[in-house]
C-alpha cells in the first residue's frame, strides 16, 4: 500500500473516531502509531488529521443539532439559559475558546452541547483546528524525537496492548474525574443539566 493509501486510511480512522461524543481513542495517539509504526510524513498527518478530526467533530455538533427539535420546551429553556451565561462575557468566552483550543481534553461533549446550543460552530471548530494543529505538531515531534534516542522501547510503549489499554484508562479516570458518570451511581450532571430554581420555591 502507497504512502498516499495508508494516509487516507489514518484520516478516515481519525474522522470516525471524531464523531464518537465519548471514549474514543485519543487522536493524537492513532497519528504517532502510524507515524512511528507506517513511517508516514509527519506534516501531512498533522495537517490532514487536524482537518479529519475538526471536520469530525463539526458532523457531531450538526448531529447534536438535529435533536434539539426533540427536547421538551423546559430542556430547551434551559439550553438557552445555558448559552446566555455563557456568552454574556465575551472576554471570558474569547479566554475559554483559546483554552479550548490548546487542551488536550477529550472534546466531544463540549461539541455536542455547542451543537445543542445556537451557538455558531464555524468558530468553534476553527479554534478547535488551530489547537489540533499546534497539539498534533508537538506529539508527533516529541515522539519523533524519543523514538530515535530510545528506539524500540517508545514505540513499544505507545503501540502495544498494554500501552493502548493504558491510554484507554486514563481517559475514563477523567470521565469519572469531570463527572461524565459515576460508577455504581447516578450518572454525573451534563453541561445543559442546569437545575431549574422553580424546584427551589416554596408551595
Amino acid at each position: 500500500m502507497s504512502d498516499l493509501a495508508q494516509l487516507a486510511v489514518v484520516l478516515g480512522i481519525v474522522f470516525a473516531i471524531n464523531l464518537l461524543p465519548a471514549f474514543g481513542p485519543p487522536t493524537w495517539a492513532i497519528l504517532v502509531f502510524f507515524s512511528l509504526d507506517f513511517d508516514l510524513p509527519a506534516v501531512p498527518l498533522v495537517l490532514g488529521g487536524a482537518l479529519a478530526a475538526a471536520s469530525g467533530r463539526f458532523v457531531l455538533a450538526n448531529g447534536a443539532r438535529r435533536l434539539r427539535p426533540r427536547f421538551s420546551a423546559e430542556r430547551r429553556q434551559r439550553l438557552d439559559r445555558a448559552e446566555a451565561a455563557l456568552s454574556a462575557d465575551r472576554s471570558r468566552t474569547v479566554a475559554g475558546l483559546g483554552l479550548f483550543a490548546l487542551s488536550p481534553v477529550p472534546s466531544g461533549q463540549l461539541f455536542v452541547a455547542a451543537g445543542l446550543m445556537t451557538v455558531p460552530l464555524l468558530p468553534l471548530t476553527a479554534a478547535f483546528f488551530a489547537g489540533r494543529l499546534l497539539s498534533y505538531s508537538i506529539y508527533l515531534s516529541v515522539a519523533g524525537i524519543a523514538e530515535r534516542n530510545l528506539g524500540a522501547i517508545v514505540t513499544d510503549a505507545l503501540t502495544s496492548p498494554v500501552g493502548i489499554g493504558l491510554q484507554l484508562a486514563m481517559l475514563l479516570a477523567l470521565a469519572v474525574l469531570v463527572g461524565g458518570f459515576r460508577p455504581g451511581g447516578r450518572p454525573g450532571g451534563r453541561l445543559w443539566d442546569f437545575p431549574d430554581k422553580r424546584a427551589d420555591r416554596g408551595p
